[in-house]
């Protein structure tokens, strides 16, 4: 009992012996270890500072842009056209959608009280003209008369002459009366005053109309449709690139596989002062597929007038407090610059900034995160 008694006290040393040397080992390795990554940290910094960031090379160029705005189409041309006096309507010629040439007849009125106003006014003027007549042959006779000596005063002369021009005058008077009538009863008859399309006609045979006031409608609404303008407010910042003559193309939503061109025709040559645009209109000529109201999405091109320093537009960054660009210095280091943007189209943007030059490298996509001095590769 003794014997096994040591026997295991024997075992049982050894197995503390055998943990304690493993223990020891263990820690040896963990220093050891733990002092080779201390000395590796500062070099895998270093690396990790230093990445490979893809750059571009500053190049000037010109950029040709579109600038996209709501435009509308208007008629040519458009009238109201209402009586000129009042008067019934006797027969309507032209209808909604009706084409009408200049000068053709559109309506025709009636008013009897101007007939007898003509008839009183031509009697007048026969009447007149009688009178004028025999003041007229009067007074020759006087003249003839006072030929011989002493048989008509010069006094009865010059009131003869007096009467005859009075006379002469209201006969003038007259026939200017009845010609006014007569000019007044051509305006019971409406015509169109250019070659265009009726687009509303408001009245009916018989129905009693009078002179624009209030709120009247007129009898008919005439514009002209093959001809028409496209109106366009031009923000400020864009009016530099419009001038007479310019070409622009344009759709509208009615057809919108198709694009139409209109040339620039009328410049505001002033800004309004709400909306700070200008105001443009451009001609367009049509069959007839195109009409007055339509809305249209106008492109305008902006080419650019001098060259300008290009940079892919991820390479600019909008800070929160800045606008810049990171180039990579004679160091090698991001090297952040401020710019003014310009224009952005395919992929690159325009920039503007005192500390370019051209084959500067660009880094190509620019972040915060790079910071400013940072090592690049």
């Amino acid at each position: 009992m003794k014997q096994m008694r040591n026997k295991r006290t024997h075992i049982a040393y050894l197995a503390a012996c055998s943990i304690l040397a493993v223990g020891v080992l263990t820690g040896c390795s963990s220093s050891e270890g733990e002092g080779k990554d201390k000395d590796k940290q500062p070099a895998q910094q270093q690396a990790d500072s230093a990445q490979h960031i893809p750059t571009v090379a500053l190049e000037k160029g010109k950029l040709s842009a579109d600038f996209v705005t709501p435009g509308e189409l208007t008629a040519f041309q458009t009238v109201d056209l209402y009586a000129k006096v009042a008067s019934f309507v006797k027969k309507l010629q032209v209808d909604v959608g009706s084409e009408v040439k200049q000068g053709q007849l559109m309506a025709v009125m009636e008013a009897p009280e101007l007939t007898s106003q003509l008839a009183a006014a031509l009697s007048k003027a026969k009447s007149q003209e009688a009178i004028y007549i025999a003041s007229k042959a009067n007074y020759d006779r006087i003249v003839e008369t006072s030929k011989t000596p002493g048989t008509i005063s010069q006094n009865d002369i010059d009131q003869a002459d007096a009467r005859q021009k009075s006379d002469l005058a209201q006969w003038e008077a007259a026939k200017a009366a009845y010609k006014e009538v007569q000019e007044t009863l051509a305006y019971l008859e409406i015509r169109a005053p250019f070659t265009g399309i009726v687009t509303a006609r408001n009245v009916n045979t018989g129905a009693y109309v009078a002179p624009s006031g209030g709120s009247a409608q007129p009898m008919f609404i005439v514009q002209e449709q093959k001809h028409l303008r496209l109106v366009v407010s031009v923000p400020e910042a864009y009016t530099g690139f419009l001038s007479h003559q310019d070409k622009v193309k344009f759709t509208v939503r009615a057809l919108p596989n198709q694009v139409f061109y209109a040339k620039v025709s009328r410049l505001a040559g002033a800004l309004d002062t709400r909306l700070r645009s200008e105001h443009t209109e451009m001609d367009v000529f049509t069959d007839g597929k195109l009409l007055p109201g339509m809305v249209a999405e106008v492109n305008i091109p902006m080419p650019s007038q001098d060259s300008t320093f290009l940079v892919p537009s991820s390479a600019v960054v909008n800070g929160t407090e800045r606008i810049f660009i990171i180039k990579k210095d004679g160091s090698g280091n991001a090297q952040w610059v401020d710019v003014k943007v310009g224009r952005s189209q395919g992929g690159k943007t325009e920039v503007y900034a005192q500390d370019l030059k051209e084959g500067d490298q660009i880094v190509k996509t620019g972040s915060e995160e790079r910071r400013n001095g940072q090592p690049l590769k």
